[in-house]
């Protein structure tokens, strides 16, 4: 018996020594982790890490990571707060009252929607933490959930962790948008729980209308599904009306939950404040998951973003000017380089076709290259989902300078590309 399980040991590469069934199940990946893909930007980050060690100076429009300064009245009013010991201890994870108090004041004041702070509140880690939470608290296994593509990570694999089913939608609030939207729920068994809507859109920059909000609340309410609306990028706005809430429908809160963040309004990605608002039955579930799993954001950090959303506006019209600014720069500067980019009305990105002679690389390859030949970085559209794989996500978080220094690279790049083939060796800084 023994030889038998040496030989079987032998043939199958463990040198006499056999498997053990443990340590191989120890090994397998769990079942969640299965669920996920591998996260695109981690064939990204080791391109743009060993060119930087090499001294490349690496301009990165890839990530939408704000680098301007949260403004001093804020950062003053942490800390100040953070003198008085009492706030060092554990805070509430539903938030102070004097925050939910705030974010209500916020929404009353810029959309004309009533909210009790009590019991249709609550604030998040940002809203990515929001999103995941909220997906845990309302997801049994098999629930399907219809989310656009392209579109943020975390409104789809939210709900896959959560054990949920993701079917796609179209992205473009249009009228295609509306029959996709019946189409999937007469056709999706089981019905759908829950859609997710993101205007103005992370990655495509997508701006929705009031009149197409009522008829998304209008189908919602008819058919019993929820909307989980992603609001995040509601001050940054270049033309036209400033983005609506779809609370601001009648009727709209007995299905609906809203998350924004202050990571770009105020410039404070790096504290992780965020907000989820509307109806009480979620915001409820909502508080009761986030009460098991954490204690709130650190005191002194909440009554800064209290401050915040208190204070005066005019820190955020200076934020909203800076990246209309790099805006037109990015959409000047790199139309005259050969590559065509369509002007956004918000957010903090523009959403990219790949130039044709590239087209058939891909977004993930394309990006790859463009690093490597540029110093460029970008984001690749495929990690927003498969329809995206045409197109790439430049964010605004480089001043004028850099983006026409971008600009500049990518010229002689297509120009090479476009007259030999060849390609032009990476700058050093």
């Amino acid at each position: 018996m023994r030889a038998a399980r040496l030989n079987r040991a032998a043939a199958s590469g463990h040198n006499g020594i056999e498997p053990d069934p443990i340590e191989d199940k120890m090994s397998e990946e769990f079942h969640r982790i299965r669920r996920l893909p591998p996260y695109v930007f981690e064939h990204i980050n080791p391109i743009k890490a060993k060119a930087r060690a090499e001294g490349v100076d690496i301009i990165d429009l890839g990530m939408g990571n704000p680098d301007l300064p949260t403004p001093t009245h804020i950062v003053e009013k942490l800390k100040e707060t953070v003198k008085d010991p009492r706030t060092h201890r554990y805070s509430t994870s539903r938030g102070i009252p004097g925050l939910r108090k705030a974010q209500a004041s916020y929404y009353g004041r810029r959309f004309g929607v009533k909210l009790d702070p009590n019991t249709q509140v609550v604030a998040t880690l940002g809203s990515k933490e929001g999103f995941a939470n909220m997906a845990q608290a309302i997801t049994a296994p098999g629930d399907v959930v219809l989310v656009p593509n392209p579109t943020y990570p975390i409104h789809s694999f939210g709900f896959i962790m959560s054990g949920g089913v993701v079917r796609s939608m179209p992205a473009d609030p249009n009228e295609d948008f509306m029959r996709s939207l019946d189409r999937a729920v007469r056709h999706s068994i089981p019905k759908p729980i829950a859609l997710i809507l993101n205007y103005p859109a992370n990655p495509t920059a997508y701006v929705a209308s009031f009149d197409f909000y009522k008829e998304v609340v209008d189908y919602c309410r008819r058919n019993e599904i929820f909307i989980l609306s992603d609001l995040a990028y509601s001050e940054i706005y270049f033309d036209g009306e400033p983005p609506r809430s779809v609370l601001e429908v009648p009727g709209a809160m007995d299905v609906t939950v809203e998350f924004t963040s202050m990571s770009k309004t105020f410039s404070m990605p790096g504290w992780r404040m965020g907000f989820a608002v509307g109806n009480e039955r979620l915001i409820a579930a909502l508080a009761r998951v986030k009460s098991y799993l954490d204690y709130g954001a650190f005191t002194p950090i909440q009554v800064a973003a209290a401050s915040a959303l208190n204070g005066d506006d005019s820190c955020i019209d200076e934020v909203r000017s800076i990246y209309r600014h790099r805006r037109d720069v990015m959409v000047e500067s790199f139309g005259r380089a050969g590559w065509h980019i369509p002007t956004p009305a918000a957010t903090m990105f523009a959403w990219a076709p790949i130039p044709d002679q590239f087209a058939d690389l891909g977004s993930l390859e394309f990006a790859k290259l463009l690093i490597r030949e540029t110093g460029v970085a970008v984001a690749p559209g495929v990690g927003f989902g498969e329809y995206g794989d045409q197109y790439v996500r430049l964010a605004f978080v480089e001043n004028e300078q850099r983006i026409r220094q971008a600009a500049r690279a990518i010229k002689k790049f297509l120009s090479g590309s476009a007259s030999n083939g060849n390609v032009v060796p990476l700058a050093k800084g």
